[in-house]
């Protein structure tokens, strides 16, 4: 069939006259027509995610009507049913997307429980096991850019799809009926566990000291009111909040990219820390699942505040009754400090290819989890997913502590470079096309460089070791591109900023080196 031909069946089919107004008319735009009907929205380990836009190729009522019936008869392969909760952010879209996906599964013949309003997914996340469900549907698109929005399927352990479900949900969407063939019920309930997720995440912190002034922002997202509350449910009630990016806005008006990583992002953050004297900044993403940190008007790592974190955990202790001992985990492109952090606290740790869907799975006695962009889940028998908010509480317990001790994050960084080395850690990310990407990954993968010892936990995935120096090579889930993610690991012998020198220049060595490597 033509794309002409595809669109007008797509139109007949769509219930929402809004996007069929708008599928109509582009009938006479070839190249945009054709980019629309190019194939249906690919249904991930994350869900669906893309541009809000009519036809199969958007996020649309009609995506989202074909995309939940699958989803409800995957759950009900076994002639069960249960309770599904369903979330929003404050995206485009947003609600009416979250009213589809309830009242598709309340025609299936699930007890369809809804979030109040837009609220952070790591609320979405703890109500799914706060209410016994057997599925949670977050609509968000996390730190998209603002054009775009998605739909986050959480199971019954409260950690998202892993492979193979999600492959079983999509083949289970493509055998579904059009979207004006799906039944609809009207037997939705609203259901408020803020509450219980606040008291929930009150009882974090592991000192006892609240002396501490922040500054936060949630970046035009969902969650700055939760924060707030949460952070002074826990006993931090000196709080400022970037004015200018309080208030959900879906158009992110005074960000270039919602995403706390990108250059500039949180130049309003860091000027309000300094304007109140802050002593710690922090940036939630927009659905409020990733938290960044800031002290003395620098940015931190993910991998500084994942090791930061991991240690102020295992050092409070608290983990006697775990069966086999606590566990840590974190990706295969994370630092490594968590490893040795964890020996020297007698803990147990795991390395899992990247995405929380395998950190949450890395192995019985989990008591935290990272993965180096931004992503912390500190309270994994609540929350098995990342958790920007009760990152959060938990960083201003450890700088409270801290600073009642007269010293600061900073410090503690010092104390673990000199007790396990410095980590230092760099990104290199080279845009390709797929075809030429994957061809590149098998070259490495067939002939890896020499002096390097390779490993393959995936076979996406190329892991490169020699004496403390690794890079890891793959390629991007979401975009063109092909990653590297580079660590050096400098022994502290004596002068600690000479060691950091030291791993500086190995780290610029070993970014030259690879990008002359993916560049061959």
């Amino acid at each position: 069939m033509t794309p002409r031909e595809l669109a007008e069946r797509w139109i007949a089919d769509d219930p929402d006259p809004a996007t069929r107004a708008e599928l109509a008319a582009l009938l006479d735009d070839g190249p945009e027509l054709a980019a629309r009907m190019a194939g249906m929205l690919r249904f991930g380990t994350a869900g669906l995610r893309g541009p809000v836009r009519a036809g199969p190729a958007g996020m649309n009522v009609a995506v989202v009507t074909r995309a939940t019936a699958g989803l409800a008869t995957w759950l009900a392969r076994d002639g069960r049913r249960g309770t599904v909760v369903v979330g929003r952010d404050a995206r485009h879209g947003s609600e009416a997307f979250a009213a589809a996906a309830a009242g598709v599964l309340a025609g299936a013949g699930f007890a369809v429980r809804v979030l109040p309003a837009p609220l952070p997914t790591p609320v979405l996340a703890f109500a799914v096991r706060e209410l016994g469900a057997v599925a949670g549907v977050q609509v968000t698109a996390s730190h998209n850019p603002p054009a775009d929005n998605g739909y986050k399927v959480y199971l019954a352990d409260g950690a998202q799809l892993a492979p193979p479900s999600d492959a079983e949900i999509e083949a289970a969407i493509t055998a579904a009926p059009a979207a004006r063939e799906v039944p609809l019920g009207a037997d939705v309930r609203t259901v408020d566990v803020t509450g219980a997720y606040l008291d929930r995440v009150a009882r974090l912190p592991r000192g006892t000291a609240r002396d501490l002034r922040v500054a936060l922002t949630p970046m035009h997202g969902v969650g700055g009111g939760t924060a707030v509350a949460a952070l002074h449910r826990a006993g931090f009630t000196d709080v400022h909040v970037v004015a200018s990016q309080a208030e959900p806005d879906p158009d992110f008006p005074t960000v270039a990219f919602p995403n706390p990583e990108e250059p500039g992002a949180t130049d309003a953050l860091l000027a309000l820390a300094a304007d109140v004297g802050a002593d710690l900044a922090i940036a939630l993403d927009p659905d409020a699942d990733r938290c960044a940190l800031a002290v003395g008007g620098r940015m931190l790592t993910g991998d500084e505040t994942g090791a930061l974190l991991g240690d102020h955990l295992l050092r409070s202790g608290g983990y006697d009754g775990v069966d086999g001992g606590p566990l840590v985990a974190t990706t295969v492109v994370s630092s490594s400090l968590l490893r040795s952090v964890a020996a020297a606290h007698g803990a147990r740790y795991a390395e899992t290819l990247t995405g929380f869907k395998w950190i949450v799975r890395g192995g019985p006695g989990l008591v935290y989890g990272y993965e180096e962009a931004l992503g912390y889940c500190v309270d994994p028998d609540t929350v098995r997913d990342k958790d920007g908010i009760a990152a959060a509480v938990l960083a201003c317990d450890l700088a409270a502590t801290l600073k009642a001790a007269g010293a600061g994050l900073p410090d503690r960084l010092d104390e673990l470079a000199r007790a396990h080395g410095v980590h230092a850690t760099a990104g290199v990310s080279l845009r390709m096309e797929p075809g030429p990407r994957d061809a590149a990954v098998e070259q490495l993968r067939t002939a890896p460089p020499p002096g390097w010892d390779a490993t393959f936990p995936a076979p996406d995935v190329l892991v490169l070791r020699r004496a403390g120096e690794r890079m890891v090579i793959r390629p991007s889930g979401t975009e063109p591109k092909l990653k590297a993610y580079l660590e050096v690991v400098q022994p502290v012998a004596g002068d600690l900023a000479a060691a950091r020198a030291a791993a500086d220049g190995r780290l610029a060595a070993l970014r030259a080196e690879v990008t002359g490597l993916l560049g061959a």
